[in-house]
């Protein structure tokens, strides 16, 4: 029993050292590697991309038209009620 104990002890202090060696060894490469990355890059900075260019203004009774059309259809398939309708129809118009 001693003998398979020792064995077992012996073995897991391999197995420790390793694992701590490997991960010291994979810190050291990532380290290594962020350096490099970092000297690879270019020392002036690169200007931002332009914003997109704003839209088109639409034209803003097609809109409106477009939100009321989708309002009736809303009503005729029974989701909106008739006060519903009429709130947002007043919202949409801004009357």
């Amino acid at each position: 029993m001693p003998g398979l104990l020792r064995g077992v002890a012996r073995t897991a202090v391999v197995a420790g050292t390793a694992t701590a060696v490997s991960n010291r060894v994979s810190r050291r490469q990532a380290g290594r590697w962020a350096q490099q990355s970092a000297e690879q890059q270019p020392q002036y900075a690169q200007a931002p991309p332009p914003p997109p260019p704003p839209p088109a203004p639409a034209d803003d009774m097609t809109s409106k038209i477009d939100q009321l059309k989708q309002l009736g259809d809303l009503k005729a398939q029974g989701i909106l009620t008739e006060a519903e309708f009429a709130q947002q129809k007043q919202r949409i118009l801004g009357a």
